[in-house]
């Protein structure tokens, strides 16, 4: 009933969206298969995905699985420690406390990511600055690669380039656990995130990159983001990858 209630609120939002030039704005949730509070926050991080349920946003959705419940019953295919230290920086840089299912919203805002209503009040909000202008030319597989052309213009501050590879569904029938019998969907699970360059003030940065593909779903989509260090999100882009 709670996860029927909090999914109204998306379709309510979407009913109010239009259909004119989106804002991007990068909503990453911290999640783990092994955690029981993480499914519902999953399902919403889909319903973000598929309704944009916020006018003028383009909510660009990454969901970063952590290691840390690893060792209680069920290893995460999905995680990585990488995600759990990515974690623990925007702890650090937001003042605040490191849990399952976080979500945050352009690296300056942080919320339980079963909280539909704080979620689409951050995204608003976050929607709201101006953003570094990020432009996906082309993004092509080449058999275990994928090769990826951007443009980013100069930033208001300088700020690192990053390029994550995410599978655009992937499912798993989880076997022991907190989430045990259950099976679990999730949206743009990164399978890769690389730090490629960086954009200041006076310069930003075209460049083709080549990304190895590793186990990748048929369906993935590249995220090309500009931040500045400690985690603010300055620009963002997605694009499947074709």
């Amino acid at each position: 009933m709670k996860y029927f209630l909090l999914a109204s609120i998306f379709a309510i939002a979407v009913q109010a969206s239009e259909p004119n030039t989106r804002v991007p704005v990068l909503a990453e949730l911290f999640t783990s298969e092994g955690c029981s509070s993480c499914p519902p926050a999953d399902g919403l991080l889909i319903k973000l995905d598929q309704m944009q349920p916020v006018a003028g946003a383009q909510v660009i959705v990454l969901s970063e699985h952590v290691d840390y419940w690893n060792s209680l019953g069920w290893s995460d295919p999905w995680s990585s420690a990488q995600f759990t230290q990515r974690q623990a920086m925007y702890a650090h840089s937001l003042t605040a406390e490191t849990f399952t299912p976080q979500l945050v919203i352009d690296g300056r805002s942080q919320c339980n990511g079963s909280d539909a209503k704080a979620i689409l009040a951050a995204v608003t909000q976050e929607a709201a600055r101006p953003k570094t202008p990020v432009r996906i030319m082309t993004a092509t597989r080449d058999g275990k690669e994928a090769i990826v052309t951007f443009t980013i213009g100069a930033a208001s501050n300088k700020g690192n380039v990053w390029v994550a590879i995410a599978d655009t569904r992937d499912e798993s029938s989880v076997k022991r656990g907190e989430n045990s019998g259950k099976t679990l969907t999730h949206v743009a699970v990164v399978r890769s995130l690389g730090k490629v360059g960086t954009v200041t003030k006076s310069a930003g940065l075209d460049k083709t990159v080549r990304v190895p593909l590793s186990a990748q779903a048929a369906d993935t989509r590249v995220v090309v983001f500009v931040a500045e260090s400690g985690g603010p999100v300055m620009g963002a882009a997605m694009e499947p990858l074709k």
